[in-house]
């Protein structure tokens, strides 16, 4: 039972420590300079939701259309640099701000992700075709097949640039039949 009990301690302590450093809170001022401050969020703001369901920047309330981006987050613990990569919840306007001069990685959330790739439907071969080989392959088709080597010499080029079959790509290990 102690056994137990120090087990759920340190899930508990763990999912607090978490807590506190899953999300970040940004100062945003001097963003035209590229100069951003990020801190951990206090047990207050943890308690309140902000830099989680609140804006992230230090300045801002906002709690609609917020958006999730990773940030990388330079430290100091202990006297050791640290670095981590963290969540920065920011509403489109504090967004704008972050990604002033260069695109930050967004972070989309999983169920959706996972949702529109099940509901997919693979694109056929002609599609994934790039401008300059749909352009090739309208010219093959105006060529009229006057001279039958011309065209044997268009098919395998078309054959060449089509790419691996599905057979050429890796499916994992091939399934045993037979075993239960």
């Amino acid at each position: 039972s102690s056994d137990l009990m120090t087990w759920e301690k340190k899930m508990a302590r763990k999912y607090y420590d978490k807590l506190f450093k899953e999300y970040c809170i940004a100062d945003l001022r001097k963003y035209k300079e590229n100069k951003f401050g990020f801190r951990w969020r206090v047990e207050k703001e943890v308690i309140s939701g902000k830099g989680q369901f609140f804006c992230g920047n230090k300045h801002c309330e906002e709690k609609e259309g917020l958006k999730s981006w990773e940030v990388n987050f330079g430290y100091l613990e202990h006297g050791e640099k640290r670095n981590a990569l963290v969540k920065l919840r920011l509403c489109p306007e504090c967004s704008y701000k972050l990604n002033f001069h260069h695109r930050r990685r967004e972070i989309k959330p999983r169920r959706k992700r996972l949702h529109e790739e099940r509901n997919e439907k693979p694109l056929s071969k002609k599609s994934k075709l790039s401008p300059s080989q749909k352009s090739r392959s309208k010219k093959k088709d105006e060529h009229s097949p006057d001279t039958a080597g011309e065209s044997d010499k268009d098919e395998e080029r078309a054959e060449d640039q089509e790419g691996p079959s599905d057979a050429d790509y890796w499916k994992g290990p091939e399934r045993e039949i037979g075993r239960a």
